[in-house]
Parts: structure tokens; C-alpha cells; sequence
């Protein structure tokens, strides 16, 4: 493939969730197997990335941006494929105009944003949705050239949402992510280092942003319920101060720690110094972290509304419950009775059977290849 890949995207900030992370991966994955790819994105978050970042600072939350869609016209021809990441902004409708009329095909991830938990979540911006599905999103859904859904569960929970649904092509490409970059013993002395007040303990990880959907509050109330002899750590960001005052609320008493953000070899510590992840998500399409979990040998405890348990379930590297307290109780108890040494095994088959990034990259070369 003499010609690179281009991911679109809105956004680079690791704090806004985990498609930029996954692309970064990818990206990396590619590089290893002789693949180039771009990125462009319309904030200014890539300096730090490890290729080529064209950014176009966009407008309001749709991140509008002309600007960008005059550059795809003129560089259409230089890319071999373009992948767009999500839905319902402009990255979808700003590549779709530029790559009309072009030999270039675009394929359409949409990372989850199909999902019907929004629409009972939030029923006004469904309607909203709704409108601009009508007007733009479904003929951006009509010309890509695949729509790649991550999973066999976000597939059926997403193709049949929004009508008229008449995509070229389906494809499931299952994400994935790296190994740990250095050994177990060292980052676990990192994490130690860090956080020398959890030394020794018997860690139960929340990795990744505070969020309604993510179940944190389930997480502590059933930390409550079972009191296991854990301690309950949240290592990620919140951009909302009310939630994390109300979680903290709920935290008092427990043997809980908020750790903030944690990236890069710091994330891979807290991982490593983890006896088990949890996940009692009201949705997730994939779960970066998740995958992170497997890969450094950790065991997972999710919640069915991860569009990935049963694959894991399957392997025996994790278990699966309700997306309530009662549930995400049954979790904890769960955990308290299983063979952590078996299970921390099944996690590492897990992730390299099914989650390894470089599996990912090579079923993307595959998926955009002449057939």
C-alpha cells in the first residue's frame, strides 16, 4: 500500500473518550506493518501524536468547518482510504462532500453512537438526531463505502434504530489495543511509587472517564452492598463537577480513591498494581480500557450493556451482570468466589485471541483491499 490511510476524527483529547486513543493505536500498529496513515481533527490536541496531524479548529460542538472539507477536495487523491470515527458532527458530512466525485472511498465507524441507550437516555436530543438523520446522516451512512461496526452486538443493537437504513456494506473489525510497554513488576513499583498510600492493596480498578454512562455510582453502591476486601479505585477524568461531587458524597466512608487522570505509563501502573477491573457501564460500544485490562492479565467485571462481554464471558475472562446495583453486587460476590489465577490467564488469551491492536490494523487493510 503505497499511498496512507487518513482517520477523521473530532476530536484528539484522551479526556473526551476512547476513539482518539484507538486511533493512535492503530496508527502505530500500521507503522510497525509498513502502512502510513494521517490524522485530521478539528481541535489542536496531536502534537504530541505519532504522525502527521492536520487540524482544523472547528465551530461550536458540531466543529463545522469548511476549511477542512476544501483541503480532503484537494488532497483526496494523496489517501488510500479515509475512516471516519463517529457520527453526527462534522467530520461525516464535511468528508462525504469532499470525497464526492473522487475515486477515494471513505468507510464509517460509528464507535457505539447507534446505540439505543441514548435514545432512552436522552429522548430530546434523540428527536434531534432524529432531524439530522433525515437531512445528512443517513446519505453519509448511504455513500461510505462500509459501515465498520466493532462488534456482532453493536451491529444489531444499532442497524435498526434510524430508518431508511441502506448501507453498501456492513463489516465487524473487533477493536483492540497494545500489550503493556514494560514488565508487570515495574509499573506495578510505579504505581507504588505514586500512590504509595495503596501499597499492598488489593486493588479494584475503574479506569476511564466519570461519566453517567459509565455506572460509577452502581460501582459504589455495590462496593457498599458486598464490602469485599478490596479498595475501589477511579483513575480517569470528569468533566462534570456535579457528578464528581456526588460521587465523591457516596464515596465517604469507603476505602475508595480518586486518583484523577491517568495516561501513558502511569495508566499501564495502575492496570498492573489492579487484582481486578470493573465496568458496569449503561453503555459502551467497546471499551478501550477493557481490552487494556485483558492485555495486562487483569480480569474483567462488566456490565451486559458492554457491547463486548459476551466474548469475554465466553473465554472465561471476566463475568457479566445488570447494569443496576443489584447486578453490579452480584459482580463483586462473583469475583469473591472465582479462581483469580485461572481467570488472570483467560484474560491473557483473551486479549491476544481477540483484542490485539495489530489484528485490528491487519483486518483494515484487509476490509479496504480490492476483493
Amino acid at each position: 500500500m503505497k499511498r496512507p490511510l487518513l482517520h477523521v476524527l473530532h476530536s484528539l483529547d484522551p479526556a473526551r473518550g476512547g476513539p482518539a486513543e484507538l486511533v493512535r493505536q492503530l496508527c502505530l500498529a500500521h507503522a510497525a506493518a509498513g502502512v502510513a496513515s494521517e490524522v485530521a481533527t478539528f481541535d489542536d490536541a496531536g502534537a504530541s501524536w505519532p504522525v502527521p496531524v492536520h487540524a482544523f479548529p472547528g465551530r461550536g460542538n458540531f466543529a463545522w468547518s469548511p476549511d477542512f472539507t476544501r483541503w480532503l477536495r484537494a488532497q483526496a487523491n494523496d489517501y488510500e482510504a479515509v475512516f471516519i470515527h463517529g457520527l453526527w458532527q462534522w467530520q461525516g458530512i464535511g468528508t462525504m462532500q469532499a470525497l464526492r466525485g473522487s475515486a477515494t472511498r471513505y468507510f464509517l465507524f460509528p464507535h457505539g453512537m447507534l446505540d439505543p441507550w441514548f435514545r432512552e437516555a436522552f429522548p430530546w436530543r434523540h428527536l434531534r438526531k432524529l432531524c439530522y438523520w433525515k437531512l445528512i446522516e443517513n446519505r453519509v451512512v448511504r455513500e461510505a463505502a462500509g459501515i465498520v461496526f466493532t462488534s456482532e452486538e453493536e451491529r444489531r443493537l444499532g442497524r435498526d434504530l434510524f430508518r431508511p437504513w441502506a448501507p453498501q456494506r456492513e463489516s465487524v473489525v473487533p477493536l483492540g489495543t497494545t500489550a503493556p510497554p514494560r514488565p508487570a513488576e515495574e509499573l506495578r513499583a510505579l504505581f507504588d511509587a505514586r500512590f504509595p498510600q495503596l501499597r499492598g492493596e488489593r486493588i479494584l480498578l475503574f479506569l476511564g472517564r466519570l461519566h453517567e454512562k459509565k455506572g460509577c455510582d452502581l460501582l459504589i453502591e455495590a462496593f457498599r452492598r458486598v464490602a469485599p476486601p478490596l479498595h475501589l479505585v477511579f483513575a480517569g477524568p470528569c468533566a462534570d463537577s456535579r457528578l464528581e461531587a456526588d460521587l465523591r458524597a457516596r464515596a465517604d466512608g469507603l476505602r475508595v480513591t480518586f486518583t484523577g487522570p491517568l495516561y501513558g505509563d502511569d495508566k499501564w501502573a495502575a492496570l498492573a498494581a489492579a487484582e481486578v477491573f470493573a465496568l458496569p457501564s449503561h453503555q459502551e460500544n467497546f471499551g478501550v480500557a477493557v481490552a487494556e485490562a485483558l492485555a495486562s492479565g487483569v480480569p474483567v467485571l462488566l456490565s451486559r450493556r458492554v457491547n463486548i462481554w459476551r466474548e469475554i464471558v465466553d473465554d472465561g475472562a471476566g463475568f457479566a451482570e445488570a447494569d443496576d446495583v443489584d447486578g453490579t453486587a452480584r459482580l463483586l460476590e462473583r469475583w469473591q468466589a472465582a479462581d483469580p489465577a485461572a481467570m488472570r490467564l483467560a484474560a491473557q488469551r483473551c486479549f491476544s485471541a481477540r483484542f490485539d491492536i495489530r489484528r485490528t490494523a491487519e483486518n483494515l487493510v484487509a476490509l479496504i483491499s480490492p476483493t
